[in-house]
């Protein structure tokens, strides 16, 4: 069966970003995979040091993105980026987290642009020898999108579950055994 991991790179505790992955995964469990949410704004995962191994929660976290076939990286765009607490999980990320991993991208902004941080997180996935499928979802003015925890706008639900449907059908591709 398909693993999908939502990784959230927000620290906000009525995150968009989280909300959104929630919507993709619903939409990845409907498909027939297997879901699980890395919230890092819940995480003990300290600023990564070069020099030490392990730090804080990140070999569990490393190893639930190493055994999926398939993550979905959300982040809110600060700056005109994607959010330093995504950035210091990246960090600790290797090609061994990634290699044969179907990745989709998600990048929520208060505002309207988010573009250029969906180009960071393609640029550091490719890094990493991800598989980032074409689909990507970014959200202008996230916030008026829900009403509440409840995702009302019908057309990013549309978009977050096609994200979904096309990282399930890549980790497939990937992983035709699973």
């Amino acid at each position: 069966m398909i693993t999908v991991v939502a990784v959230s790179g927000s620290r906000r505790g009525r995150s968009t970003t989280r909300r959104s992955l929630d919507a993709v995964l619903d939409a990845a469990r409907e498909l027939g995979a297997e879901t699980e949410c890395i919230d890092l704004g819940a995480v003990d995962l300290p600023l990564y040091h070069p020099d030490i191994d392990e730090q804080g929660d990140s070999e569990r976290l490393l190893g639930t993105v190493r055994d999926a076939e398939a993550v979905v990286i959300g982040s809110p765009v600060y700056h005109g980026s994607y959010s330093s607490t995504f950035r210091n999980f990246h960090d600790y990320c290797s090609k061994d987290e990634y290699r044969n991993t179907a990745v989709g991208l998600v990048a929520t902004a208060g505002g309207g642009s988010y573009g250029p941080a969906l180009e960071h997180l393609r640029s550091t996935v490719r890094g990493v020898h991800g598989h980032t499928v074409p689909e990507q979802v970014g959200i202008r003015g996230a916030s008026d999108a829900f009403d509440g925890e409840t995702l009302t706008d019908a057309d990013i639900r549309r978009r977050l579950g096609g994200l979904a449907g096309a990282v399930v059908d890549e980790a497939r591709r990937l992983h035709p055994e699973a």
